[in-house]
């Protein structure tokens, strides 16, 4: 079964952003995923979970869960978490399809 794998991301640190998006294309791919949209937030309708704010988004798509996982974990997107970090607050989560 496929998965999106979705990140709601509050961007603090554009030029750290810019080097981590510069290198986390190359860890999807690496893990048979690919980036299919990126975006701002033009209006959240509800937040009944009450979510803290965020400003963009990206949708990646993996082949399997165990691929999504695998990904995230892997020692290659970890060596990003630093920058990631630096970059903004991030929620990313898994939706199976």
């Amino acid at each position: 079964m496929a998965v999106k794998v979705i990140g709601l991301m509050e961007l603090s640190d554009q030029t750290a952003f810019e080097q981590y998006r510069s290198q986390v294309g190359k860890t999807v791919e690496q893990y048979k995923g690919s980036i299919e949209h990126r975006g701002e937030i033009t209006e959240v309708f509800w937040n009944e979970l009450s979510i803290q704010a965020f400003s963009a988004f990206v949708e990646l798509h993996f082949p399997s869960k165990e691929d999504a996982h695998t990904w995230a974990y892997s020692p290659e997107y970890q060596s990003l978490v630093a920058i990631r970090n630096q970059a903004m607050r991030l929620t990313l989560f898994g939706v199976a399809i």
